[in-house]
């Protein structure tokens, strides 16, 4: 995980204080349903000791936080959250110094800096856990001294290199792992395919959110399984795409997910050097659907006799399973009695 490219692993971010106790959060990471901008916001809570009502994540713009990298390569959280991290350490630094002098206090006696935790909007110590105040009350007295309640945060994914000409290096920081079972029901007489269950284990790492990942695992899923079974581009035999629109080119619905659906995350799997340890789970999952693809070649084999290659074309529509169920149950055709996409041609014209 992380890009090819180096120079664009790195990511800014922007955190502001309020007298309120609330904080707003500018990041470089773009929203696009995969839950970047929740997991901004928990890390934000969970470096500042606020609950996730109190912090504000901002839409992304570049006169926040310049020169931003693609939200890609499935390290949007990796980079971004990691940014919102550094400058979430540099506030809690300036205000500790403020929460030691006011639990002093409070309590009578020097309290150290390293028994003071942020926690639910309150400023503990950890030795008296009755000595508390609101976390409003500290920004109010950093701001009544003239310190500065917002920060900049910087991120670059250390220890990667990478060159293209001699194709060494180190390109990536590290690697997602993860495993599926498929089972697949085909009809030989139809060519259609039902998926009926699916297990899958995944690294997550720690899961900042693990309803964000499972959604994440979930959908990268049913994609791939798209990708490799339906979502195929015909051509006309005057070189015009056909399959340019919704009504033409299938993509995955709520009915193509599989009848069972388990989802685990692999335990004790904590990443080092990523922000809380989590691990990226964007693009991963979708290469799991390769076993829906070869469960369905499984499915196919069982179908006439003998042995050796099962050919089956991807993506592997119901046309192209029942292609290669009558392969293997018919006696084979020259190939210009059955061309390719016929059918497809028939139903487009």
């Amino acid at each position: 995980i992380s890009f090819t490219t180096t120079h664009l692993n790195q990511a800014g971010a922007l955190v502001l204080l309020y007298q309120d106790g609330t904080a707003q959060v500018n990041h470089g990471g773009t929203e696009m349903g995969q839950g970047v901008y929740s997991n901004i916001a928990l890390i934000t809570a969970r470096e500042l000791g606020l609950t996730s009502d109190r912090v504000r994540v901002m839409a992304t713009r570049t006169d926040k936080v310049p020169n931003t990298s693609a939200t890609a390569a499935s390290c949007g959280i990796d980079l971004n959250g990691a940014a919102v991290k550094n400058a979430c350490d540099t506030l809690r630094a300036r205000l500790l110094p403020f929460a030691e002098e006011m639990l002093s206090e409070k309590s009578g006696a020097t309290v150290p800096i390293d028994k003071i935790v942020f926690n639910a909007n309150l400023v503990v110590n950890v030795d008296d856990p009755a000595s508390v105040f609101p976390f409003a009350e500290l920004l109010q007295r950093a701001y009544f001294a003239r310190t500065s309640l917002s920060a900049t945060g910087f991120y670059r994914t250390p220890e990667i290199h990478y060159d293209r000409e001699t194709g060494r290096g180190k390109p990536f920081h590290y690697f997602a792992v993860a495993a599926a079972v498929s089972e697949v029901e085909v009809d030989e007489f139809t060519g259609m395919m039902h998926i009926r269950r699916v297990d899958i284990l995944h690294d997550v790492g720690d899961a900042i959110n693990l309803g964000i990942a499972r959604g994440q695992v979930e959908g990268g899923f049913v994609q791939g399984a798209g990708w490799l079974t339906m979502e195929e581009l015909v051509w006309d035999s005057e070189g015009r795409l056909r399959t340019h629109s919704p009504d033409t080119y299938k993509i995955p619905a709520i009915g193509d997910t599989p009848d069972v659906f388990n989802v685990a995350f692999l335990t004790e799997a904590t990443q080092p050097n990523v922000v809380h340890g989590s691990k990226a789970v964007g693009e991963p999952p979708l290469m799991l659907a390769i076993s829906v693809r070869e469960a369905i070649r499984d499915a196919v084999a069982a179908f006439g006799e003998g042995d050796g290659p099962v050919p089956l074309a991807s993506p592997a529509t119901c046309e192209a399973i029942f292609n290669a169920i009558s392969g293997r149950t018919s006696t084979p055709q020259p190939a210009e009695a059955t061309p390719e996409h016929a059918m497809a041609e028939r139903v487009l014209r």
